[in-house]
């Protein structure tokens, strides 16, 4: 196998072990608290769940939790409609509740990321009940208003994520405000100095209460073009895509002004100390890097990188984006990666086990931080929601897409008992249905798991510093596999993922340190379905 510009590949991303932050060599554990564990035996997931299982998500050996939204919300699109910024959801418990998460959770060496949604709001925050109240209230420019058309049609062509306009009229006051997302998501007005400063307070508030960093909902979002001109028409449309699709977001999203405000956020989180910004971004490569901001001015740390779960699983088509997303970073950029999350469809239900197996094996030996979303240690699949247990306001708005997110929420079941273990109530939605057996606890006694192969894997990247901050270069490899080496000083570390079901000729005779397969390995072949780390 011949390296594939090695040389470049290897000065580039070379760095030294003892400059690293902590988040480069760590890995993301992304908590989706109304799913993980129940406390209080409602059936929904809470804090004090959450600090009774803070055991296993050190012992799986991930560095930080990201929270999903845990903030006071009246749940139309649960928790990312938020009431008060400063507060805690009594759904989750209550400020002591959550300082008592943080000390535990620092105590086991974890550090915990809060959910900022920064481009709307819940309409029943108390800045939107003001701002509607009257067009001559104070706060009436902290959301964005505009009137009618002369027809009375909304003021531009913009779509909702969810499918409509973007656009509600309020008859109280005669004009429409604008919502990205559920009308009773009202966006916020960044352009408004005053929206600005007390937003910055939000961010201000918790680090001070100690929270180690934020995963930034929807960054590319917050400012909108001047003048909120009409989006243009997507000519590559097709009815199988989302209503939103049928344009293209050039004045709605992405605009420099965006960019300035990213700015600001790292400056205050750079005052803080090992503090970490990541920013949920959609973009092409290039928009994409901007986000990195540069060297004299810095914006998050980690833009987040969806190009494995936007992707078909075809190793060419794999490489190909690993290659072209590597090399669009800038020279201060650090890469990360992310196979699922509480809006993506489960990877095993992608891909099948025996090749979430292989993709764990991609996500924890990439160059670049990793984000792990719970459940997929177990290899949780496809879920089938019955229609009376849909609660995803995404499904409802274009339910002939099938794009409802329930099924990558369901809770984690913690072993065979009654309600999984997650609950001593009927959870909030069902489980995996084969969660009788598939389970933490089934899986924690089986030493041939996925949840033993993620551990390993964990603890392998830990101990080998080439898996986290190495360089990495990619390697010629026969189709259907994909091969890059890592190393960091004099230690080099080969990676061999076989992406298909057969088994494929590939010249190693190195010693494997780890195979997503029982048995040995066959010095000069992967077996169907295995992924190898050698010396």
């Amino acid at each position: 196998m011949v390296p594939l510009s090695a040389a470049s590949w290897q000065h580039r991303w070379m760095q030294n072990s003892d400059t690293s932050a902590w988040w480069q060599h760590g890995v993301i554990y992304q908590v989706y608290p109304r799913s993980f564990n129940d406390g209080d035996g409602d059936g929904i997931g809470d804090l004090a769940g959450i600090i009774a299982r803070l055991d296993y998500i050190a012992a799986l050996g991930v560095d930080a939790i990201w929270l999903s939204p845990i903030f006071p919300s009246p749940m139309a699109d649960f928790g990312y409609d938020v009431a008060d910024y400063c507060g805690i959801e009594p759904l989750f418990g209550d400020i002591e509740t959550f300082d008592r998460l943080l000390a535990q959770a620092h105590r086991r060496g974890l550090r915990i990321l809060l959910d900022f949604v920064p481009n709307h709001s819940s309409d029943q925050h108390p800045w939107f009940q003001e701002s509607r109240s009257s067009r001559d209230n104070p706060k009436r420019d902290w959301y964005i208003w505009r009137d009618a058309k002369p027809d009375g049609s909304p003021p531009n062509n913009w779509i909702s994520d969810f499918g409509g306009s973007a656009w509600e009229w309020d008859e109280a006051t005669g004009q429409y405000y604008l919502h990205a997302f559920l009308s009773e998501q009202p966006d916020l007005n960044w352009r408004n100095p005053q929206l600005k400063a007390a937003m910055i307070d939000v961010l201000k508030f918790w680090f001070d209460r100690g929270v180690d960093g934020f995963r930034i909902d929807v960054l590319w979002h917050i400012v909108k073009a001047e003048g909120l001109p009409d989006n243009p028409p997507n000519p590559d449309w097709t009815p199988d895509r989302t209503e939103r699709d049928r344009l293209i977001q050039r004045h709605s999203t992405d605009q420099p002004e965006a960019h300035a405000i990213s700015a600001e956020f790292r400056a205050l989180a750079d005052q803080y100390n090992d503090r970490l910004l990541v920013g949920e971004i959609f973009l092409p490569h290039d928009r994409h890097a901007r986000w990195y901001g540069t060297v004299d001015r810095p914006q998050v740390h980690l833009p987040f990188n969806f190009q494995l779960i936007e992707s078909a699983w075809d190793a060419d088509g794999l490489r190909d984006l690993m290659a072209q997303y590597l090399d669009s970073l800038p020279p201060h950029g650090w890469p990360n990666w992310v196979l699922g999350s509480h809006d993506a469809p489960r990877i095993a239900g992608r891909v099948g086990e025996a090749q979430a197996r292989v993709a764990m094996m991609l996500l924890l030996t990439l160059r670049g931080t990793p984000t792990l979303y719970q459940g997929d240690e177990l290899a949780i699949g496809k879920v089938e929601i019955p229609p009376d247990r849909i609660r995803d306001p995404q499904h409802f708005r274009q339910p002939a897409l099938d794009i409802g997110r329930d099924p990558s929420r369901t809770p984690m079941p913690w072993d065979a008992s009654p309600n999984a273990g997650f609950s001593a109530a009927e959870p909030w939605l069902p489980f995996n249905p084969d969660w009788a057996t598939r389970n933490v606890a089934a899986q924690d006694a089986d030493p041939s798991s996925m949840l033993a192969l993620t551990r390993a894997l964990l603890a392998l990247r830990r101990q080998e510093s080439a898996l986290s901050i190495g360089a990495m270069r990619l390697l010629d490899a026969p189709a259907g596999v994909i091969a890059f080496e890592r190393a960091h000083l004099d230690r080099t570390l080969t990676i061999l993922l076989n992406l298909t079901d057969a088994a494929i000729a590939v010249p190693w005779d190195t010693v494997p340190l780890l195979s997503t397969l029982d048995g040995e390995p066959q010095a000069g072949i992967l077996r169907p379905d295995e992924g190898l780390v050698l010396q």
